[in-house]
């Protein structure tokens, strides 16, 4: 089970701000771009435009020989047979390193599991290097060894039932600053990276690394904490990143780099990130509200949403990179604006983000996906969409009308190319036409089952267009 999550008081005050901006106006049908204007896709080794759904998997609670214990085969066989073709795996340096220099074989051969039913049931998988609150140092948090934690001897006070407070406490701000400054902590950060990324590099089912889970850092007195997100982005995170990505590469030259600004961005503040000197980076915030993380309901006209869009494009349109969303969802998914919630949040996402991935694959309450029945909590299978999974040429248009359940994609093929489509279970089943110089190896999708439909382009010329639909 994930933690309840809840943002310190002064995040909820930029909401506050942020809800006198003007509101979006409903979502009609969605289109699904592959990235929004000046935002470049992601694309696989065939050079197809991809598109990623899924969600995380995390096992926070258990530690050392149990570790990943909640994350089974079933995890990965429910998700992709829902029609999820990605997961953010969260892994915990702690776990992996639990003394200097020591490193778990067995923890390294559980992830090793994880990636097997992955690729078994050919989800990609992004490692995540996860962190709550610095690390085990601080109550029971997961990330960061204890032997990595400096804290100047100053204090530190949980605070149950807020724990993502514990962040501005002086002993955790003290230990993030000493990780982004002290040569031996970055030399061990590398070379943890260098120990993971080398054991997983050759696996089929990684498709990249999250190189660390929510930054955060030490504000100064008198600092907002817009300002000091974009300083510690700009001065401490962004030499973290390059560090880490030159160690990676050592090991690994192919993969995917996943970076992601403070929580801060989360609230509609631009990151203050620089350039990482890599081909391969992929900016990776998250998007949550604080209210909504505070367990109250989606308001349309507090603003936040199109303030969200609009901060979060800047940085990946400097950049010429992808953005893909790491974590998204509320923790209270059974609330009235709810469905308005979702339809809102997926219609804004596809605007500019290549992929995302909720929070989170489990079986319970709150954040988890399915209930412990394993069925959809509420409001949650309407992540659950038709989507073009990787497509061979350009995409002109792409979109999805939840009112009447139809997709349609329009591309003009790259010559021999195959584009996949993922549909996922439906009463009534789908049918597919393809218009074009193009043909499906199937038109039909029996009702009840996840659909991967695969559209080879022919020798003619023109755009193909490709409709699916109930029935």
């Amino acid at each position: 089970m994930p933690k309840r999550r809840l943002r310190k008081a002064a995040f909820l005050a930029v909401a506050a701000v942020l809800a006198l901006l003007a509101p979006g106006a409903p979502a009609e049908a969605r289109t699904d771009t592959p990235a929004g204007p000046g935002i470049p896709p992601l694309t696989d080794e065939q050079g197809r435009t991809l598109t990623l759904r899924g969600w995380n998997l995390a096992d926070k609670e258990h530690r050392g020989d149990e570790a990943l214990a909640d994350i089974t085969e079933r995890s990965l066989r429910d998700m992709a047979a829902q029609g999820f073709n990605f997961a953010r795996l969260a892994v915990f340096w702690d776990d992996l390193e639990p003394r200097p220099g020591r490193y778990s074989e067995r923890y390294l051969r559980k992830i090793e599991r994880v990636l097997d039913w992955a690729h078994r049931y050919r989800v990609r998988v992004v490692i995540d290097a996860h962190q709550d609150v610095y690390g085990p140092a601080f109550g029971s948090h997961r990330g960061i060894p204890a032997w990595a934690t400096r804290t100047d001897g100053l204090p530190y006070r949980p605070h149950p039932g807020d724990w993502f407070a514990e962040y501005f406490e002086p002993a955790v701000q003290a230990a993030f600053q000493h990780l982004y400054e002290d040569d031996d902590l970055r030399r061990a950060q590398a070379r943890m990276w260098q120990v993971l990324a080398g054991r997983l590099a050759d696996h089929p089912a990684v498709f990249g690394y999250d190189l660390i889970n929510e930054p955060m850092g030490r504000m100064r007195a008198g600092e907002s904490i817009p300002d000091a997100a974009r300083r510690i982005e700009s001065t401490q995170i962004t030499p973290m990143y390059r560090r880490i990505a030159e160690a990676i590469r050592r090991v690994d030259r192919r993969h995917r780099l996943f970076v992601e600004p403070t929580p801060a961005a989360g609230e509609g503040v631009p990151t203050g990130l620089g350039r990482i000197r890599d081909p391969e980076v992929v900016y990776a915030p998250h998007f949550y509200n604080a209210a909504m993380e505070a367990g109250r309901d989606y308001d349309p006209a507090s603003g936040w949403l199109p303030a969200y869009e609009a901060a979060v494009v800047h940085y990946p349109r400097a950049m010429r990179i992808p953005v893909f969303i790491g974590e998204w969802g509320p923790l209270n998914s059974s609330l009235p604006n709810m469905a308005r919630f979702y339809e809102d949040a997926l219609t804004s996402m596809s605007r500019y983000a290549t992929g995302w991935a909720s929070w989170t694959w489990c079986y319970g309450g709150a954040y988890c996906a399915m209930d412990e029945r394993g069925r959809f909590q509420p409001n949650k299978s309407r992540t659950a969409e038709p989507y073009a999974a990787a497509v061979a040429g350009v995409v002109r248009t792409a979109s999805y009308d939840p009112r009447q359940a139809a997709y349609r994609l329009t591309y003009t093929p790259a010559r021999g190319g195959t584009t996949e489509l993922i549909l996922p279970p439906a009463p009534r089943g789908w049918h597919l036409t393809v218009r074009g110089p193009a043909r499906p190896d199937t038109t039909r999708v029996p009702a009840g089952e996840r659909g991967t439909v695969r559209v080879r382009a022919g020798a003619g010329n023109g755009e193909v267009r490709v409709t699916a639909v109930p029935g």
